[in-house]
């Protein structure tokens, strides 16, 4: 039996010739990836090898995203523990404040993650790189110690699901309803340990910022990784951003999926996941009349500069509704610059919005936009857990940058094609 590109991508990487789903293997890694929390959790237990060096000074990044610039005291001890040891270790990629960025927005700007890597990160949507054709997943912070003292990981070779897009979606259809029609449809367990692979014609009308979009939420639908194949796009958006080599794999005609799904996208209708799992989803037509107290548009999902040019094309010359809040946060500083330069940020402000520096912020309930008790906000971040965002009873609806834009000119969830 052949295998899936995930597959393929692992045994290359553990030196086999194949691997089989459920084996335990042992992988090399390409980049070790940490954020602002995980971190100093991972610093500590890399103390405990008694090693003075980490195995790669390039292949490690540090990004202090999460609750930067620092939000209290506790967050400036966290930065400053680890931007220490950064600095003992000679670590190339640890991005300070002025340079950093939205972790998953960051490394691949960077060109850091390539087709063909494995990259791990101590926080779950590092799958976001599988966009690239890289096997890329979160884990825990002491195994980003181990893989920072080591350069290898242990993984489990999962089994795959295959979706199959067909067609060309409607104008304001994008990756995030695309990714959230199908959670809807599978569950948030429905990929549990399984690699999601996206394949068929409909890539073509996907953009680089929409299989972002897509594979940063395959951990929504409990998958180990999302990943797409490499085609012209990817190769044009690598040679923009990188220097590093990149090595293609494609799945075998005779790879084994668990399922095999297969989706029209031109039936698809912009999506609203509803309180409180991510595959609490409902067709725009279908949400009914849902008030607002606030609109986030940003995050490691969808900060992308495509994203804030949707915003702006919905929102600009209009005004956001009196006593909403809307929060916009690009997700690097290079987006940051470019919505500048582009008179986005103008426009949005203009209208009633206003701008983070790039952070995760309100999305995990940091800073930037927590909410009260009985509040409600629509947002394009990944996650509505309860509490997600603040108060234990507060709501946390998802959609696409359309769709929030849509919403915060109305003050409740509103259809794009409506304003």
């Amino acid at each position: 039996m052949g295998m899936t590109m995930t597959q393929k991508i692992l045994a290359a990487h553990a030196g086999l010739d194949n691997v089989k789903a459920g084996q335990l293997i042992e992988a090399n890694l390409d980049l070790v990836l940490g954020n602002d929390i995980t971190t100093p959790v991972a610093v500590t237990e890399f103390k405990k090898f008694k090693t003075d060096r980490v195995f790669s000074k390039s292949q490690i990044a540090i990004v202090p995203d999460h609750f930067t610039p620092n939000k209290d005291i506790k967050a400036a001890e966290q930065v400053k523990y680890i931007r220490e040891f950064a600095h003992d270790m000679e670590i190339e990629n640890y991005f300070e404040v002025g340079e950093m960025g939205i972790e998953h927005c960051l490394i691949p700007e960077k060109g850091l993650a390539v087709a063909g890597d494995v990259v791990i990160g101590a926080d779950s949507h590092t799958c976001t790189y599988g966009a690239l054709g890289a096997f890329s997943t979160g884990i825990g912070s002491t195994d980003m110690a181990a893989g920072m003292a080591t350069g290898k990981c242990w993984f489990k070779v999962p089994s795959a699901l295959k979706f199959v897009l067909k067609n060309k979606p409607a104008k304001w259809v994008s990756g995030k309803d695309i990714i959230l029609h199908i959670i809807g449809m599978i569950g948030v367990d429905g990929a549990l340990y399984k690699s999601m692979e996206f394949v068929g014609d409909g890539l073509q009308y996907l953009t680089i910022d929409d299989r972002f979009t897509m594979a940063n939420m395959a951990i929504e639908a409990g998958g180990k990784n999302g990943i797409f194949p490499v085609d012209d796009k990817t190769t044009e958006y690598l040679k923009e951003h990188t220097t590093k080599e990149w090595k293609v794999y494609e799945a075998d005609d005779d790879a084994e999926y668990d399922e095999v799904f297969e989706i029209d996208l031109s039936t698809l209708k912009s999506t609203v996941s509803f309180p409180h799992l991510p595959d609490n989803t409902r067709t725009i037509d279908k949400v009914g009349d849902i008030e607002l107290d606030q609109v986030v548009i940003g995050s490691c999902t969808n900060g992308r500069m495509s994203d804030l040019r949707v915003a702006r094309d919905i929102i600009k010359g209009k005004h956001i509704k009196k006593g909403l809040r809307c929060i916009v946060i690009p997700g690097t500083q290079k987006i940051y610059l470019q919505a500048l330069e582009e008179g986005i940020i103008k426009d949005l402000v203009e209208a009633g919005a206003i701008f983070s520096t790039p952070t995760c912020g309100p999305c995990l309930g940091g800073h930037m936009g927590i909410l009260a008790k009985g509040e409600r906000a629509l947002s394009t971040t990944n996650r509505n857990f309860v509490g997600r965002m603040g108060h234990v009873e507060s709501e946390v609806y998802l959609a696409s940058p359309a769709v929030a834009a849509a919403s915060a000119l109305t003050g409740k969830i509103t259809d794009p094609e409506l304003v």
